[in-house]
């Protein structure tokens, strides 16, 4: 995530937000320092896992999730269009 904040920075956006539905408290405080802007849904202190804040967060395929990049890339390509 450091990374993908440092080189999206270097692009010298007006304003940058991280976004994230739960991370760890400390890692938010360590990339908010890269950042304009953070909003977190959940940041548990007794953070174990992102499914735990999730009512249903089941395991997908890699080929599931690829099939689902293709289709988001699809939409993506036609709204642009």
């Amino acid at each position: 995530m450091k990374v993908a904040l440092r080189a999206t920075r270097r692009r010298k956006p007006t304003y940058l937000v991280l976004a994230v539905p739960v991370a760890l408290p400390h890692l938010l405080e360590e990339l908010r320092q890269e950042v304009d802007e953070v909003i977190c849904l959940d940041a548990p202190e007794d953070f174990f896992a992102v499914g735990q804040s999730y009512r249903r967060f089941p395991q997908l395929r890699d080929e599931e999730v690829a099939e689902l990049l293709e289709q988001a890339r699809g939409l993506y390509t036609s709204q642009r269009t």
